[in-house]
């Protein structure tokens, strides 16, 4: 199938004050075009980080990340946005919702941002997706009037509404109960299955992990065998 994604030797440091403190300290994986990942660890763990990285939303000091063929990393920052609108979903545990849009408004700006034509296609495609998360009737809403999980699966409709090759997914499940999270869980799924699309999800919980095909330990800035990151054992105790 050939690797979506090939990162080799990521490293990132952030100063805080006068004191260095390492992120990631040489992070190389692969993942499949049509994989679904899933990446654990503890808070400070530098999954974030990586996170951020692989989605042209923050530099890395050195290393390469290759998406889908591409070197990202370099691309110019124009160039890099280009590609993040047009390859890339992005679903964090925060909604980042505009409140003064509806869904529906929510979900369109999406497509123009992306500058893909909102045509019969587009207009079906939407409607697909939003009646499988459970929203197609609150299309009308602000963000004031819908529910956490309301609100999550509007923003997964507007990672999906591009039709991304990627989509990245930071803690979707968060902020959600526990039938929201499988909501959002089988919809991530389904349009890796449905739509080859590669998913790469962060997620702190088990349950959710398991809907991946493949999980990746992170710990101080590596990946670790599952045996060395404590936290993730004592889930399983």
């Amino acid at each position: 199938m050939g690797w979506m994604i090939q990162t080799e030797d990521v490293r990132k440091t952030y100063r805080i004050g006068k004191v260095d403190v390492p992120a990631l300290r040489g992070v190389s994986m692969q993942v499949e075009r049509g994989e679904f990942v899933t990446i654990v660890g503890p808070s400070g763990s530098g999954k974030s980080t990586f996170f951020y990285i692989l989605g042209g939303l923050t530099h890395a000091d050195s290393g390469r990340v290759t998406i889908d063929g591409v070197d990202f990393t370099a691309l110019s920052d124009s160039a890099r946005t280009r590609m993040r609108k047009s390859k890339i979903g992005f679903v964090f545990q925060k909604f980042n919702l505009l409140p003064t849009l509806t869904a529906e408004g929510n979900i369109e700006i999406a497509r123009d941002i992306s500058g893909k034509p909102s045509g019969p296609a587009g207009r079906e495609y939407i409607n697909r997706i939003t009646r499988l998360l459970g929203i197609d009737k609150r299309l009308e809403h602000r963000p004031s009037e819908m529910s956490g999980g309301e609100q999550q699966r509007v923003a997964l409709a507007r990672a999906l509404v591009n039709q991304p090759a990627i989509v990245l997914a930071d803690e979707p499940t968060g902020n959600l109960d526990s039938q929201n999270s499988e909501i959002v869980l089988n919809m991530l799924r389904q349009s890796n299955h449905e739509l080859g699309q590669t998913v790469l999800m962060i997620t702190h919980n088990p349950e959710a992990a398991a809907y991946g095909d493949r999980i990746v330990h992170m710990r101080d800035g590596s990946i670790v065998p599952p045996e060395k990151d404590p936290q993730w054992s004592h889930a399983h105790d």
